[in-house]
This record gives structure tokens, sequence and C-alpha cells, in this order.
């Protein structure tokens, strides 16, 4: 079992590395001006028009690290500053949020697989541990084939849920980054400079995701072993 507490200390470092690496860059790229002067909501609308996408509408939302695409709305969300910027991180997050739009539009299959699995999952991440847990607890009362085994196992499955949307968003986010980039770079819309700003901007928020996954991995092992590994 210490095997297990040094894997998601090792993951809990890594995400925590990732994540002030991943603000430093952001900071960093904010900095770099676009030459064509083109603020991220204008990336935006110029990347749906140039997919025939026209029934996609980007707004500015409150917040930072508030950027996100809303299939049932139809809306591109930009945060504030990206929304209004100008510079290589904007036009990153504008162009993969875009990339989500230009995957709806297209049925991607991971992107709608995705989508299926939300309402599932916004019921499973609310439960499904308290569910385990509880389901433990009443185990040590009642036996181990009693009923807060099968409380703890339904507890697992919706756990389950979670972790395959967890790596199901992995190439949902990894395939909007490249869409993004092969636009950004086809349409001469950056320079070599931004574009280089804008493909590692790009990769270590998706290595956000990717540790999260892992993650979620991790936890999904160490409960099912509490619950099936006690068990003669």
């Amino acid at each position: 079992m210490i095997e297990f507490y040094i894997l998601i200390g090792v993951i809990s470092l890594a995400s925590w590395y990732i994540s002030n690496t991943l603000k430093r860059k952001f900071k960093k790229y904010s900095k770099i001006q676009l030459r064509n002067g083109m603020s991220g909501a204008e990336i935006a609308e110029k990347m749906l028009s140039d997919n025939g996408i026209f029934d996609v509408k980007v707004i500015s939302t409150p917040g930072k690290l508030t950027d996100h695409y809303n299939p049932k709305e139809k809306t591109v969300n930009l945060s504030e500053s990206v929304y209004n910027q100008r510079n290589a991180a904007a036009a990153a997050v504008a162009a993969h949020e875009c990339g989500h739009a230009v995957q709806h539009a297209k049925a991607y299959s991971y992107l709608t697989l995705r989508s299926q699995l939300v309402p599932i999952v916004s019921v499973s991440s609310k439960f499904s541990q308290w569910l385990v847990i509880g389901g433990i607890i009443m185990g040590a009362a009642s036996g181990a084939t009693g009923i807060g085994f099968y409380v703890a196992i339904l507890g697992l499955i919706l756990m389950g849920f979670a972790t395959v949307f967890s790596f199901i968003t992995l190439p949902v986010e990894y395939d909007a980054s490249n869409r993004a980039l092969a636009w950004l770079q086809n349409k001469n819309m950056v320079s070599q400079q931004e574009l280089a700003g804008a493909t590692d901007a790009l990769r270590w928020a998706a290595r956000t995701y990717l540790v999260a996954a892992l993650g979620s991995l991790a936890m999904l092992l160490y409960w099912a072993l509490q619950i099936l590994g006690g068990r003669d």
C-alpha cells in the first residue's frame, strides 16, 4: 500500500508543478503581442467563419481561466482577458475553444461520447465517494457480503464513469489544440514566434488534463483495493 501513497504523492506534485508552469507560460506569452493586432474574440470569430460555422456566438464570460465551449448553447465563452487582449496566449485559448466548436460541427466521436457522459458524471461526482465510504462503514458492521458491500460497489461503478470521462477528455482536448494550431499556422494568423508560444501554452494546458486523468485512475484503484482487497 505504501507504493500507492507514493504514486499519489508523485501525481499531486506533478499536478502542482504543471499548474504553476502553465500560469507562468500564459503570463509569458501574454506579453507577446500579435502582429495582426486581432483580439481573442476576433480570432475566434474568424476561425469559426473559416470553418463554415455561423451558428456559434463568441461571448465574454467573467473570471480567469473560465474559457469553454458550450455545445448546448452553441457559444464560445472567452474569459474577459482572452476576449479583449491581442497576444499569443489569447490567440491560443480562443482558437482552442473554437477547436471544440469545429469538433461539434463535424460530430467528432470523442466529443459526442464525452457529451453523452456529462449527465452521468455530474451525478456520480457528487455521490460516488460518499457511497464508497458509506458502504465500507456499513460493511464493517454487516460483513463483507452485506448490503454495505453492494453500496460501495455502486459507488465504485459511479467513480469509474468519472475516470472514463477524464480519459475521454484527453483526445478531445489534444485534438482541439491540434485543430487550433493548424488553423493558426495555415491561415498565417501568427508569426513563428507567436505560433511557438501558442503551441507551448496549449501543450502545458493539455498536461493538466493528463495528470487529472491519472489521478482519477489512481483513486479508483485505491478504493477498488479497499473494497475488494479486504474480502475473503
